[in-house]
C-alpha cells in the first residue's frame, strides 16, 4: 500500500510484461515504454529501490558487463498478483527463481526472443498502422497447446491492415539443423490438432545458417519462412523468405496469406504472385 500511489499504468504494464516473461534488458524496457534511454533508467531504477524490481548484470564472453537485466523482485510480484485477483501464495514468485534465470544458460535465449517481440511492441508504439496485438510466451504457447508445440513465443502483427498469427522459433545456433527439422512434425501436429494452420518464423543470426536450415526445412508442410535477423534490421522488415519461394522476401505482416502446401495444387500460382508483389515494393 505504500508504494501503490506511486505507481503510474506505465509502471504497472512493466510489472505486468515481466510477469508474462520473466526477463528483459534496460533497452528493451526503453523502447516499449520510455521516449528516452536516460528516463528509462530513472525510472527503473525507483522502481529497483522500492523493491519492485530486481536486476542483475551479466557478463559477455570477454568478461564485460552487459547492460542490466531486470526480473520482477517480491513487492512487483504482489502488485501484480493484487491486479490479476490472486494471492500472492499464487503468483509463482519466488526470489530463488526470479534470479536464477541470471545463471541460465538460457538467459541469452530468452533475452533475445523477447528483443524480437519488444521490436514489434516499440514499433506500434512509433507507428499509427501497425500493432502487436498478441504475444504469448513460450510457457503459455505449451499450456496452450498441450505441449504438441513448443515455439519460444507466439504473436498476432498487424500492420496496413494485413494480419498474421505466427509461431516464433528463435534459433542461436546451438541446435543442430536435424533438430530444426524434426521440430516440423510438431507443428504438423498442431496445424491438425487446431485445425488451421500457423506461420513457423525461424529467425537466425546470420544468412549461412539460415541458407543451411532451408535446405533441411524445404519439405516442410506446413507454412515456414526464415530471417536472418542482423543487428541494423527490425522483424517486422522485409526480411521474410517463404520455404518454397526461393529470391523473396517479405515484410511479417506480408505473410499473411497462408501459402497452399507445396503438394497441393496452385503452388506456382502462388509463387508467382508473391513475386509480383515483391517487385512492386
Amino acid at each position: 500500500m505504500e508504494v501503490a500511489h506511486r505507481l503510474t499504468e506505465r509502471d504497472r504494464s512493466v510489472l505486468t510484461m515481466l510477469y508474462r516473461h520473466r526477463v528483459f534488458t534496460t533497452d528493451q524496457l526503453a523502447e516499449m515504454y520510455f521516449d528516452n534511454i536516460n528516463t528509462a533508467q530513472h525510472r527503473l531504477t525507483t522502481l529497483y529501490k522500492l523493491r519492485l524490481l530486481e536486476r542483475f548484470q551479466p557478463l559477455d564472453h570477454r568478461y564485460a558487463s552487459l547492460p542490466y537485466h531486470y526480473v520482477l523482485d517480491e513487492l512487483g510480484a504482489m502488485v501484480v498478483a493484487a491486479e490479476r485477483g490472486e494471492g500472492t501464495d499464487k503468483s509463482r514468485w519466488r526470489a530463488d527463481k526470479a534470479l536464477a534465470i541470471g545463471r541460465s544458460q538460457r538467459l541469452r535465449h530468452l533475452v533475445g526472443v523477447n528483443g524480437f517481440f519488444s521490436a514489434l511492441v516499440a514499433e506500434s508504439r512509433r507507428r499509427q498502422d501497425c500493432d502487436l496485438s498478441l504475444w504469448w510466451s513460450e510457457r503459455h504457447c505449451a499450456s496452450q497447446f498441450d505441449r504438441i508445440a513448443q515455439p519460444d513465443g507466439l504473436g498476432r502483427w498487424e500492420e496496413a491492415g494485413q494480419e498474421v498469427i505466427f509461431c516464433l522459433e528463435y534459433d542461436r545456433s546451438t541446435e543442430t539443423l536435424d533438430r530444426l527439422e524434426k521440430k516440423l512434425k510438431s507443428y504438423e501436429d498442431l496445424q491438425v490438432a487446431a485445425g488451421h494452420a500457423y506461420w513457423i518464423c525461424f529467425c537466425f543470426g546470420h544468412r549461412r545458417r539460415e541458407a543451411g536450415a532451408r535446405r533441411v526445412l524445404a519439405q516442410a508442410t506446413v507454412p515456414v519462412a526464415t530471417a536472418a535477423l542482423g543487428s541494423t534490421q527490425r522483424p517486422h522488415e522485409a526480411i521474410w523468405s517463404p520455404i518454397g519461394y526461393e529470391g523473396v522476401r517479405l515484410r511479417l505482416a506480408e505473410l499473411a496469406p497462408v501459402p497452399i502446401p507445396p503438394e497441393s495444387e496452385g503452388r506456382v500460382a502462388d509463387a508467382e504472385a508473391y513475386r509480383r508483389r515483391a517487385a512492386g515494393r
